[in-house]
C-alpha cells in the first residue's frame, strides 16, 4: 500500500499546496488503472485549474503520464526526426502540406494526430475523407513508413500515454480543458513518448483558439518548451494568429483540397506562409540545411504527399466527397470586410456537420464553409461572402446565423498584427 489517498491529494491542491512527486506518481498511475475514480480526478483537475502548478509539479506530472505507457524508439530511422503540434484552430490544415514538405527536405516526420471536437477540426478526420486512407497503424507499420516514405500522419497507438487519453476525455466534459498545466502535460507527454528528436509547437492565439489571450498563450508556450528541453527534445514554439480562419476552406474534404493546392504550388498566401515558417523551424531544429520554398516549388513535396497517402491505403487521385447542399451568404452592404471571426466560422462549420459535439459522433466529410473573402477585401452589396456546405439541409439555418454574425463589413481595412505573433525557444 502506498499510504496515499486520492482525497488527500485533492485537498492538498484545493488548499493551494504543491503536490509531492510521490503524490503525483501515485495519482496518475492509480487513475490509469481505475483505482482513482473519474469524480475524484475531476475534482483534482478543477483544483489544478484554479490553483495552478509549479514548473516542478508540471514536469513530474508529464513524466508520470509518459510512464503510464510505452515510449517509441525511433533510433532505427536513418534520418533526423522532427514533429509539429498545433493547439488547434479553424481551417488549420497545416499538418497536411507541412509533413510531406519537411519529409521531402530530408527530415522524418512522425506526426501522431487527433480528431476534432467542437469548433476545431481534427487532422485524422480530414485525411479520412480520402477514399481508402486509414488512421491506425501498428508500431511496426509506423516505423517502416517513417523510414521508407519519410512522413507518417496517424492516430496514436493505445499504448502511448494512456493516462492522457483517459484524462483528456474527462477534462472535456468537466470544464477543465483550459488548465495550462493539463494542456501542456497532455501535449508534451504524447510528443515526448512518440520519440521525436525535435518539436515545433504552433500555439494559436485568438477567438478560434483555446488561448484567446497573448500572455496566456506565451505562458503555455514557455511551459511546453521547458518540458521538451528538459526531456532532451529540441523544442521551439511559434505563437500564431487564430482570430481569422486559416485559408479559405473549413471542413474536412474542403481542407484536404486546399492542402493539395498548396502542394501544387498554389493555395492561399496565409496557409503557404505558415507552412513555410513551420518547415524552416523544423528543419533548423533537426539540423538539416534545406530551403523548403524551393522544395515546395520543385513538386517533391507533392510526390511525398502521394506516397504517404498510398502507404496508408488511400488513393491520392480519387475524387473527394462533396456535400449534397450548398447555400451562399451574401453581403448586405458595400464596404471592406473588417472581421471574419474564426470561432463563429468554426461553429458554423460544426453545425453543418464538419465537427462533432461528442467524441463518438460521426463527421460529414463534405460539410463545411468555403470563404470567398478575407478581412481587408472590398465587397459590393450582393457579393458572395462564403458558401455553406452540408449533407443535411435542416442544418443550414442555424449555421447561416453563426456565419453572418462572424462577418463584419465597415469602411476601413482592419489593422493586422500579421500571422506570426511571437517565437519562444
Amino acid at each position: 500500500m502506498s499510504g496515499i489517498a486520492a482525497v488527500d491529494v485533492i485537498r492538498a491542491k484545493r488548499d493551494g499546496h504543491a503536490l509531492s512527486d510521490a503524490q503525483i506518481d501515485w495519482v496518475v498511475d492509480a487513475y490509469t488503472k481505475g483505482v482513482v475514480a473519474d469524480e475524484q480526478m475531476s475534482a483534482l483537475a478543477m483544483a489544478i485549474l484554479l490553483r495552478g502548478m509549479s514548473p516542478a509539479e508540471i514536469a513530474r506530472w508529464t513524466a508520470a503520464m509518459i510512464a503510464s505507457g510505452e515510449r517509441l524508439d525511433l533510433s532505427a530511422v536513418s534520418r533526423p526526426t522532427a514533429d509539429k503540434h498545433s493547439t488547434g484552430g479553424v481551417g488549420d490544415k497545416i499538418t497536411l502540406p507541412l509533413t510531406p514538405l519537411v519529409a521531402a527536405c530530408g527530415v522524418a516526420v512522425p506526426q501522431l494526430s487527433g480528431r476534432g471536437l467542437g469548433h476545431t477540426g481534427g487532422t485524422l478526420d480530414k485525411l479520412e475523407s480520402i477514399p481508402g486512407w486509414r488512421a491506425r497503424l501498428s508500431n511496426q507499420e509506423f516505423l517502416a513508413q517513417l523510414q521508407d516514405v519519410g512522413g507518417v500522419i496517424c492516430a496514436a497507438g493505445e499504448g502511448l500515454a494512456p493516462a492522457d487519453r483517459k484524462l483528456y476525455a474527462l477534462r472535456d466534459v468537466t470544464g477543465t480543458v483550459e488548465a495550462i498545466p493539463l494542456i501542456a502535460s497532455s501535449i508534451m507527454s504524447k510528443k515526448i513518448a512518440e520519440g521525436t528528436g525535435a518539436l515545433v509547437l504552433d500555439v494559436k492565439v485568438g477567438s478560434g483558439a483555446f488561448m484567446k489571450d497573448l500572455e496566456q498563450a506565451r505562458e503555455l508556450a514557455r511551459t511546453m518548451v521547458r518540458l521538451g528541453k528538459d526531456s532532451g527534445v529540441t523544442t521551439v514554439a511559434l505563437l500564431t494568429d487564430m482570430s481569422t480562419p486559416l485559408g479559405l476552406a473549413v471542413g474536412n474534404a474542403n481542407e484536404v483540397a486546399e492542402s493539395v493546392e498548396v502542394l501544387a504550388g498554389g493555395g492561399p498566401s496565409d496557409v503557404v506562409e505558415l507552412t513555410l515558417a513551420l518547415a524552416r523551424e523544423m528543419l533548423a531544429a533537426a539540423g538539416v540545411d534545406a530551403d523548403p520554398e524551393k522544395v515546395l516549388a520543385s513538386g517533391a513535396a507533392m510526390d511525398s504527399w502521394k506516397a504517404m497517402i498510398r502507404a496508408q491505403g488511400g488513393d491520392p487521385d480519387a475524387a473527394l466527397p462533396t456535400a449534397a447542399h450548398t447555400e451562399v451568404l451574401r453581403a448586405e452592404s458595400a464596404g471592406v470586410v473588417t472581421t471574419m471571426d474564426a470561432y463563429g466560422i468554426g461553429v458554423a462549420a460544426w453545425r453543418l456537420g464538419a465537427g462533432r459535439a461528442r467524441k463518438e459522433d460521426p463527421v460529414s466529410f463534405g460539410a463545411g464553409v468555403q470563404l470567398k473573402v478575407k478581412p481587408g477585401d472590398r465587397v459590393a452589396a450582393g457579393d458572395v461572402l462564403l458558401e455553406l456546405r452540408t449533407d443535411d439541409a435542416s442544418r443550414i439555418e442555424a449555421a447561416r446565423a453563426d456565419a453572418a454574425a462572424a462577418i463584419k463589413i465597415g469602411t476601413a481595412a482592419p489593422a493586422s498584427a500579421g500571422l506570426l505573433l511571437d517565437r519562444i525557444a
